[in-house]
């Protein structure tokens, strides 16, 4: 297969202007390139619809396959409404990251600051930044099954006992990034979903993206689908919507892109958080963690992006701490898989290049796919600058 996709993009590469730029003017090279990258993938798993961001030079292409639903035929459009899966995270940090510039919180604080039911617990000598990074001391995936109110959610956590040392391995958790959420919304003293829909989103000038989708919008919801073919969304649970809960559009993701790759305009003090996430922490393999955010080294090999954004990164892993941390550079790959059980998600950018993508997908499957599919349309057009 990857033999098959090389050879298309390299014929769709042949009618390519030498100039990044060239994609600017002319869509339909650009979408030649994503077209053969992504339509293979659609035949392969059956998914039924993918909408796809690509940013070159800060200017925005959306290309759309497929469809919202196997039941409706209703095309895939620029309304289209997606599951983002743990790409959630990366907000949840900017939110974070936006709340320690505006003096409310610091990433070195411990958690007993904001929640005083965890002083002299494990969980309350934690540090904000060790949540962050999923190095807090190891927590499982997903919160407990039994675990379904905040009540309960405060007993959990004040029997807690870390399995690590924090700051030495990296247990990749949603109750990590969950709790990050939890706490910076008592930090900033309202509700984590008001601050996210009300203020974050709104500041990255982001208006098709939600945690609650409202009403209106609910015929733009996509129907997502098991990799069994079964329909499937999101059912809401604890620390859902701070870990794995946000809908968006691609066209707004590819937006948030440029932001995080600094083409985008937001207020200064947003521009400052989200550059703050992408200060690199620990060492994970050839893989840097920054806050969220996971980056590599570029130019990067294919090989090192499939093993790093593989299932093998849900296991325990010792990491090596950065010290000081890597300050936010732009010679690097920065991306976030995200997936429910419905979705799959990927998003990547590279600052230097000033290239991104951004491909949402209503049916979840191989994180392999998608970062092959994203490493051979950003190298293609790499290679043609």
């Amino acid at each position: 297969m990857k033999s098959h996709w090389i050879k298309i993009l390299s014929a769709a590469l042949v009618s390519m202007s030498a100039s990044t730029n060239a994609f600017s003017a002319d869509e339909t090279k650009l979408q030649a390139i994503s077209d053969a990258a992504i339509k293979p993938i659609m035949e392969k798993y059956g998914i039924p619809g993918i909408a796809v961001g690509i940013s070159v030079d800060g200017k925005d292409h959306v290309f759309n396959y497929g469809v919202e639903s196997k039941d409706t035929g209703k095309p895939i459009k620029s309304s289209t409404l997606f599951e983002l899966g743990s790409i959630s995270k990366t907000f949840t940090g900017t939110l974070a990251s936006y709340a320690e510039v505006n003096g409310q919180l610091s990433l070195t604080d411990k958690v007993s600051k904001y929640l005083p039911s965890m002083k002299s617990k494990p969980f309350g000598e934690v540090q904000l930044m060790n949540l962050g990074t999923h190095t807090a001391g190891g927590f499982p995936l997903q919160v407990p099954d039994d675990v379904k109110t905040d009540k309960q959610l405060i007993n959990y956590l004040q029997g807690w006992k870390p399995s690590y040392e924090m700051g030495t391995h990296r247990t990749y958790a949603n109750p990590s990034i969950g709790m990050l959420g939890y706490v910076t919304a008592k930090a900033m003293h309202e509700d984590f979903t008001a601050l996210m829909q009300g203020k974050l989103f709104p500041g990255l000038g982001l208006k098709n993206t939600y945690i609650t989708v409202p009403k209106s919008r609910a015929a733009d919801y996509a129907q997502g689908y098991k990799r069994s073919g079964e329909p499937a969304r999101l059912t809401p649970a604890i620390l859902s919507s701070e870990a794995y809960g946000v809908k968006s559009t691609a066209s707004d993701m590819i937006r948030f892109v440029d932001a995080n790759m600094g083409l985008a305009k937001v207020d200064g003090k947003l521009a400052q958080s989200i550059s703050k996430t992408h200060t690199g922490y620990f060492n994970v393999g050839d893989m840097t963690q920054d806050f969220i955010w996971e980056q590599y080294a570029y130019p990067t090999a294919q090989d090192v992006l499939l093993k790093g954004n593989s299932n093998a990164m849900l296991d325990t892993i010792p990491v090596s701490a950065l010290t000081p941390p890597m300050s936010p550079h732009e010679d690097a790959w920065i991306n976030k898989t995200g997936s429910t059980n419905g979705f799959g998600a990927y998003i990547a950018f590279i600052p230097k290049k000033h290239l991104g993508i951004v491909i949402l997908a209503n049916k979840n499957y191989p994180n392999e796919d998608r970062v092959l599919a994203a490493y051979q349309i950003l190298t293609a057009l790499d290679a043609a600058d």
